[in-house]
Protein backbone atom coordinates (compact mmCIF):
# COMPACT_ATOMS: atom_id res chain seq x y z
CA UNK A 1 0.00 0.00 0.00
CA UNK A 2 1.11 3.42 -0.54
CA UNK A 3 2.19 5.96 2.30
CA UNK A 4 -0.26 8.91 3.03
CA UNK A 5 2.98 10.69 1.99
CA UNK A 6 2.89 9.28 -1.66
CA UNK A 7 -0.78 9.96 -1.84
CA UNK A 8 -0.82 13.46 -1.40
CA UNK A 9 2.32 13.98 -3.49
CA UNK A 10 0.24 11.87 -6.21
CA UNK A 11 -2.29 14.69 -5.82
CA UNK A 12 -0.26 17.57 -6.35
CA UNK A 13 1.89 15.73 -9.19
CA UNK A 14 -1.05 15.22 -11.24
CA UNK A 15 -2.34 18.69 -10.64
CA UNK A 16 -4.93 18.71 -8.00
CA UNK A 17 -5.86 22.14 -6.87
CA UNK A 18 -5.15 23.08 -2.93
CA UNK A 19 -9.00 23.12 -2.47
CA UNK A 20 -9.27 19.64 -3.94
CA UNK A 21 -6.38 18.06 -2.03
CA UNK A 22 -7.58 20.05 1.38
CA UNK A 23 -11.11 18.20 0.79
CA UNK A 24 -9.04 14.72 0.13
CA UNK A 25 -7.55 15.35 3.45
CA UNK A 26 -10.70 16.22 5.41
CA UNK A 27 -12.92 12.72 3.44
CA UNK A 28 -9.34 10.27 4.87
CA UNK A 29 -9.66 11.54 8.52
CA UNK A 30 -13.57 11.42 8.44
CA UNK A 31 -13.13 7.76 6.97
CA UNK A 32 -10.49 6.60 9.22
CA UNK A 33 -12.73 7.57 11.97
CA UNK A 34 -15.63 5.93 10.48
CA UNK A 35 -13.46 2.81 10.22
CA UNK A 36 -12.53 2.78 13.69
CA UNK A 37 -16.19 2.76 14.93
CA UNK A 38 -16.54 -0.43 12.48
CA UNK A 39 -13.53 -2.37 14.20
CA UNK A 40 -15.46 -0.94 17.74
CA UNK A 41 -18.08 -2.41 17.04
CA UNK A 42 -16.13 -5.84 15.47
CA UNK A 43 -16.08 -5.39 11.56
CA UNK A 44 -12.87 -5.82 10.05
CA UNK A 45 -11.48 -2.60 8.20
CA UNK A 46 -7.90 -2.19 6.26
CA UNK A 47 -7.51 1.47 7.86
CA UNK A 48 -4.78 1.84 5.62
CA UNK A 49 -6.99 1.03 2.42
CA UNK A 50 -9.86 3.53 4.07
CA UNK A 51 -7.04 5.90 4.40
CA UNK A 52 -5.34 5.91 0.98
CA UNK A 53 -8.60 5.55 -0.83
CA UNK A 54 -9.81 9.11 1.23
CA UNK A 55 -6.76 10.49 0.18
CA UNK A 56 -7.02 9.82 -3.29
CA UNK A 57 -10.88 9.45 -3.85
CA UNK A 58 -11.14 12.68 -5.70
CA UNK A 59 -7.87 12.47 -7.90
CA UNK A 60 -9.42 13.06 -11.00
CA UNK A 61 -10.67 16.33 -10.08
CA UNK A 62 -7.21 17.33 -11.39
CA UNK A 63 -8.74 16.76 -14.82
CA UNK A 64 -12.56 17.66 -14.61
CA UNK A 65 -14.90 18.11 -11.74
CA UNK A 66 -18.48 16.43 -13.49
CA UNK A 67 -19.29 12.85 -13.02
CA UNK A 68 -16.37 11.48 -14.82
CA UNK A 69 -13.85 12.61 -12.34
CA UNK A 70 -14.11 8.92 -10.88
CA UNK A 71 -12.74 7.26 -14.22
CA UNK A 72 -10.43 9.82 -14.91
CA UNK A 73 -8.86 9.69 -11.07
CA UNK A 74 -8.87 5.74 -11.42
CA UNK A 75 -6.83 6.45 -14.93
CA UNK A 76 -4.48 8.67 -12.96
CA UNK A 77 -3.77 6.57 -10.29
CA UNK A 78 -3.01 3.68 -12.52
CA UNK A 79 -0.10 5.64 -13.64
CA UNK A 80 1.12 5.93 -10.29
CA UNK A 81 0.76 1.85 -9.86
CA UNK A 82 -1.78 2.22 -7.24
CA UNK A 83 -3.12 -0.78 -5.87
CA UNK A 84 -6.26 -2.10 -7.25
CA UNK A 85 -8.52 -1.88 -3.93
CA UNK A 86 -7.51 1.87 -4.10
CA UNK A 87 -8.72 2.22 -7.73
CA UNK A 88 -11.96 0.41 -6.75
CA UNK A 89 -12.56 3.05 -4.22
CA UNK A 90 -11.84 6.21 -6.64
CA UNK A 91 -14.22 4.48 -9.15
CA UNK A 92 -16.91 3.57 -7.13
CA UNK A 93 -17.00 6.69 -4.33
CA UNK A 94 -19.58 9.03 -5.75
CA UNK A 95 -22.39 9.86 -4.04
CA UNK A 96 -23.90 6.44 -2.78
CA UNK A 97 -22.46 4.29 -5.77
CA UNK A 98 -24.31 4.91 -9.25
CA UNK A 99 -26.03 1.84 -10.50
CA UNK A 100 -25.28 0.62 -14.16
CA UNK A 101 -28.84 2.25 -15.29
CA UNK A 102 -27.37 5.78 -13.67
CA UNK A 103 -24.22 5.22 -15.12
CA UNK A 104 -25.55 4.55 -19.09
CA UNK A 105 -27.81 8.00 -18.45
CA UNK A 106 -25.13 10.08 -17.10
CA UNK A 107 -22.68 9.24 -19.78
CA UNK A 108 -19.98 7.44 -17.71
CA UNK A 109 -18.68 4.40 -19.29
CA UNK A 110 -21.08 1.33 -19.25
CA UNK A 111 -20.14 -0.37 -15.71
CA UNK A 112 -21.55 -0.76 -12.01
CA UNK A 113 -20.16 1.91 -9.63
CA UNK A 114 -22.19 0.81 -6.56
CA UNK A 115 -19.33 0.32 -3.31
CA UNK A 116 -19.38 -2.96 -2.81
CA UNK A 117 -16.99 -3.34 0.24
CA UNK A 118 -17.02 -1.98 3.37
CA UNK A 119 -13.77 0.34 2.82
CA UNK A 120 -15.45 1.64 -0.30
CA UNK A 121 -18.77 2.21 1.43
CA UNK A 122 -16.67 4.05 4.21
CA UNK A 123 -14.99 6.55 1.86
CA UNK A 124 -17.94 7.07 0.24
CA UNK A 125 -20.24 7.56 3.17
CA UNK A 126 -17.27 9.89 4.36
CA UNK A 127 -17.49 12.09 1.12
CA UNK A 128 -20.91 12.54 1.39
CA UNK A 129 -20.38 13.61 5.14
CA UNK A 130 -17.81 16.42 3.55
CA UNK A 131 -18.85 19.65 1.76
CA UNK A 132 -15.13 20.83 0.98
CA UNK A 133 -13.04 21.00 4.20
CA UNK A 134 -16.24 21.23 6.68
CA UNK A 135 -17.57 17.96 8.08
CA UNK A 136 -21.56 18.03 7.56
CA UNK A 137 -24.61 16.05 9.06
CA UNK A 138 -26.01 13.89 7.00
CA UNK A 139 -29.02 15.66 7.39
CA UNK A 140 -27.40 18.66 6.01
CA UNK A 141 -26.20 16.03 3.38
CA UNK A 142 -30.23 15.42 2.27
CA UNK A 143 -31.29 19.33 2.43
CA UNK A 144 -28.22 20.05 0.19
CA UNK A 145 -29.20 16.98 -2.82
CA UNK A 146 -32.91 18.52 -1.65
CA UNK A 147 -31.89 22.03 -3.28
CA UNK A 148 -29.87 20.90 -5.93
CA UNK A 149 -33.11 18.57 -7.35
CA UNK A 150 -31.75 15.39 -6.58
CA UNK A 151 -34.15 12.13 -7.33
CA UNK A 152 -35.01 10.63 -4.05
CA UNK A 153 -34.04 7.10 -4.74
CA UNK A 154 -30.43 9.23 -4.86
CA UNK A 155 -30.97 10.57 -1.08
CA UNK A 156 -32.41 7.22 0.00
CA UNK A 157 -29.12 4.86 -1.23
CA UNK A 158 -26.94 7.81 0.68
CA UNK A 159 -28.89 7.24 3.88
CA UNK A 160 -29.55 3.68 3.18
CA UNK A 161 -25.65 3.47 3.46
CA UNK A 162 -24.96 5.67 6.05
CA UNK A 163 -27.13 3.27 8.40
CA UNK A 164 -25.39 0.50 6.81
CA UNK A 165 -21.59 1.43 7.68
CA UNK A 166 -21.61 4.66 10.10
CA UNK A 167 -22.47 3.72 13.91
CA UNK A 168 -23.51 7.13 14.70
CA UNK A 169 -26.74 6.46 11.93
CA UNK A 170 -27.33 2.82 13.64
Amino acid sequence: MISREEALQILKDEGCDEKVIRHCITVSDKAVEVAKKNIEIGRDVDISLVEIGGLLHDLGRAKTHDMTHAIVGVKLAKKHDVEESVLEIIKRHIGAGVTKEEAAALGLPDDDYIPRTLEEKIVAHADNLVKGTKVITLEKRNELLEENGADEDIIKRINDLAREIDPDYF
